[in-house]
């Protein structure tokens, strides 16, 4: 697996990296984004993530309030799509200011932006990108942010194999500075869209892009789908991130809060730990259990010097002791001949074996 370095910290195959998107948790609150920030620091985010857009610049007005009624997740939200998307926005001053806070407490800043004003505004605050995945096709804007020559993230929520390989093909001849994110873009929170996580689109990253840090942008409530991404190569880990799941605003219910997050990233080290290297042997801290529960050759009854070893004078059990033979290697010692006199139950030996 490839290394890539995202704010102060390695990534690579031992190592994770988790970012808090606290979005638009913020309810408003330049108060509220930065307790947010001290929140996700204490329950162990890497990085506290934002996005910066203009409400005109990302939605048309007139589109959304033509459609026959809202859609997904939409459909609960009791203001118009381009007012919540003005509620959302953050102010331009913010974006100092949230990244000094984050300076200070040691988390990573950094943030979605949705147009190029708002690329270029952040980009002096920032040391990587992330690309969202309704953006997945406007190919114009994740160019000007590869041009800023910094690590960017890719999410790939409500796309194909070809929307994949299409933005996968401009940025590889850039940059291999890059985190590719499997995602499923669904923000209703029900237990049903476990189901179309599809976690194992993983394995097709891993085998078409071999040198790109993998990772899950993910809206499921819990850890599950973290612990078996990390299993299959993830990574980079984003899920949204609020103080308090019961407040009103489209992210708070699926997000997870300080106690969940903290949860989420002590099991994923642990599971990071579990899974090992590969490599099949017997490990340091089972090498008394081998020891105390493998068998070895012993005799049934007192044999004496010059004896020729039979079958029916042989028997397995533990313990396996010093410089016994293991039960596969019985031809080994059958038809040899004692150089010296055996007590029952005592193991055999090389050495007194002729």
């Amino acid at each position: 697996m490839n290394k890539i370095k995202l704010g102060n910290k390695v990534i690579d195959d031992t190592s994770l990296y988790f970012i808090a998107d606290i979005g638009a948790n913020h309810n408003g609150s330049l108060e509220k984004a930065i307790e947010l920030i001290h929140l996700a620091k204490d329950a162990g985010a890497d990085a506290a993530k934002f996005q910066n857009f203009q409400a005109n610049k990302i939605v048309s007005k007139t589109g959304f309030d033509n459609m026959k009624g809202k859609l997904s997740h939409q459909s609960k939200w009791k203001k118009s799509v381009f007012e919540i998307y003005q509620d959302a926005s953050i102010s331009k001053d913010w974006t100092p200011i949230l990244k000094a806070e984050c300076d200070k407490i040691g988390i990573d800043y950094f943030t979605s932006p949705y147009d190029f004003e708002s690329v270029d505004l952040v980009d002096p605050f920032v040391d990587l990108y992330k690309i969202g995945s309704g953006d997945i096709s406007w190919l114009e804007i994740i160019e000007y942010i590869l041009d800023k020559n910094k690590p960017v993230i890719i999410a790939t929520g409500a796309s194909t194999s070809d929307d994949v390989k299409r933005v996968m093909d401009m940025a590889l001849a850039k940059t291999n500075d890059l985190v590719l994110m499997q995602c499923n873009t669904n923000y209703t929170g029900s237990p049903e869209n476990f189901k179309y996580c599809n976690l194992n689109v993983l394995q097709q990253f891993k085998k078409n892009y071999p040198n790109v840090i993998l990772g899950l942008s993910d809206h499921t409530s819990g850890h599950a789908t973290t612990l078996g991404a990390i299993t299959l190569g993830a990574r980079v880990i984003e899920k949204h991130f609020t103080d308090d799941n019961n407040q009103i605003g489209p992210d708070h219910a699926f997000a997870m809060n300080p106690v969940s997050w903290r949860n989420m990233v002590d099991r994923s080290y642990e599971l990071l730990s579990a899974l090992g290297d590969g490599v099949k042997r017997i490990e340091p801290n089972e090498v008394q259990s081998q020891i105390v529960q493998r068998r070895c050759i012993r005799v049934n009854k007192t044999l004496l010097k010059g004896h020729r070893i039979t079958k029916e004078d042989l028997m397995s059990l533990r313990p396996i002791s010093d410089g016994g033979f293991h039960p596969y290697e019985e031809d080994l010692v059958i038809g040899r001949i004692l150089i010296e006199t055996i007590e029952a139950g005592e193991h055999l030996t090389k050495e007194i074996l002729s």
